[in-house]
């Protein structure tokens, strides 16, 4: 039986930390030579070192075929222990090495496209002005995404949309904001709901040519749930793109779409905006970030800044 449960131990000794980063460099390349050139060292160290782990956990974690390199079942289970160990000890290095008064260090955060362009803008220029000496590393991605990436390690905090996909308790979950959604369209266009509406009901997209984002979009599964509850599937003129592109698809008449306030606030020129009649859609923000973890201290800062907006 391989001794994985161990490797949650390997900083203590019995792993070399080195022999789990040779380990992720072949396994996401599936090449020695290369895995060697991304990791800076001679392909035969590299070739020894993951023999000599093969041999500490007693199993063999590639399988090794001319021209073919794939995971066994073992190393299939080692490859996201490793991954997380490597990126928690990223993650401590940055944090010892921050200077006083948090002159030095970086975040990582992850965010929807939407909130990217709505609310991390004014909130990370505030961060800047207050902190220039922190990095800030931004990673755009669907709460599905953005949920495995917190917990490989990849993230230091994520702004997700409640519910998650997958609810995990490794992950804790802070309500940061509820989020009004309005329809945008072209000035051009005929204005959705009939003319001089200031408000429009969702029954009222029906029939609506809809600008729909891609599959895995918060908005795009919210949008539609809401057309389905009322009775009636919704008709795509365009559907798969990022926010900026459904929005530049909307002023050129392509059709109408369903956004968060925010973003029509910020980006809304060359737009119709018109609310939601009540009781309106909405969405619900949240900070994450592992439960098992502390954020790094620039996070924590960013985290309180973000709370308290």
């Amino acid at each position: 039986m391989v001794r994985l449960v161990s490797i949650a131990g390997a900083y203590a000794g019995w792993v070399q930390f080195q022999q789990l980063q040779y380990f992720v460099a072949v396994a996401e390349t599936r090449h020695f030579t290369r895995a060697a050139e991304s990791v800076h060292v001679a392909q035969p160290s590299l070739s020894q070192q993951i023999r000599a782990l093969e041999r500490e956990l007693g199993a063999d974690l590639f399988q090794r075929a001319r021209g073919n390199i794939t995971l066994t079942d073992a190393g299939e289970a080692l490859l996201p222990l490793a991954r997380r160990i490597l990126a928690d000890a990223d993650t401590a290095r940055h944090e010892v090495q921050e200077l006083a008064q948090l002159r030095g260090g970086r975040v990582r955060l992850g965010a929807t496209p939407s909130l990217c362009t709505g609310l991390l803008p004014d909130v990370l220029r505030a961060f800047h002005d207050r902190y220039p000496g922190i990095r800030l590393l931004i990673e755009e991605g669907g709460s599905h995404d953005l949920v495995r990436l917190l917990a490989r390690g990849a993230l230091d905090l994520a702004l997700v949309v409640l519910p998650l996909p997958t609810p995990s308790p490794a992950l804790t979950t802070v309500e940061l904001l509820r989020e009004d959604l309005v329809v945008v369209s072209s000035p051009d266009a005929p204005a959705p709901g009939g003319p001089g509406r200031r408000t429009v009901r969702v029954p009222d997209l029906e029939g609506e040519r809809l600008v729909m984002f891609r599959h895995g979009y918060d908005l795009r599964e919210l949008t539609v749930a809401a057309c389905r509850a009322e009775g009636f599937e919704p008709v795509f003129a365009v559907e798969g793109g990022e926010m900026d592109a459904v929005l530049g698809f909307v002023r050129a008449g392509l059709g109408v779409a369903v956004v968060p306030r925010m973003v029509a606030t910020r980006s809304g020129r060359g737009l119709r905006v018109t609310p939601l009649a009540r009781p309106g859609l909405h969405r619900t923000i949240a900070l994450a970030h592992r439960s098992d973890v502390a954020p790094p201290r620039a996070a924590r800062e960013l985290q309180r800044m973000l709370l308290e907006r």
